[in-house]
């Protein structure tokens, strides 16, 4: 017998993994911009310059570049993880698990 798992709870689970990183956008951005304006600071050896680069380098792989983590625009490795994993989902079992919700489930006499 197979295990039946509960598509509609990944897809909450997964909304709720995005509610939260979107929380982060922001510090994110100060973070983003806090780096940009230490590359600024007058003879910075390249070591140090290279280490902001990298921090800059990371913020940007999750984000997807600069922080604007609105519906529109969100690129980053992060929400290309949350994505997929939305569309792993049979849409065909989250609607099935939205039905059995809404009205609750009846176990079959056969």
């Amino acid at each position: 017998m197979p295990i039946k798992w509960n598509a509609l709870k990944v897809s909450e689970a997964a909304d709720r993994i995005e509610e939260l990183i979107n929380q982060a956008a922001e510090p994110l951005e100060q973070a983003r911009i806090t780096a940009l304006e230490a590359r600024k600071i007058d003879n910075l050896p390249q070591y140090i310059e290279q280490g902001l680069n990298s921090i800059l380098a990371e913020i940007e792989r999750v984000t997807g570049g600069e922080v604007s983590w609105s519906k529109e625009h969100q690129d980053g490795s992060i929400k290309r993880a949350i994505d997929r994993l939305r569309d792993d989902i049979p849409k065909d079992a989250l609607k099935a698990d939205q039905v059995s919700q809404k009205y609750g489930s009846t176990q079959a006499l056969v």
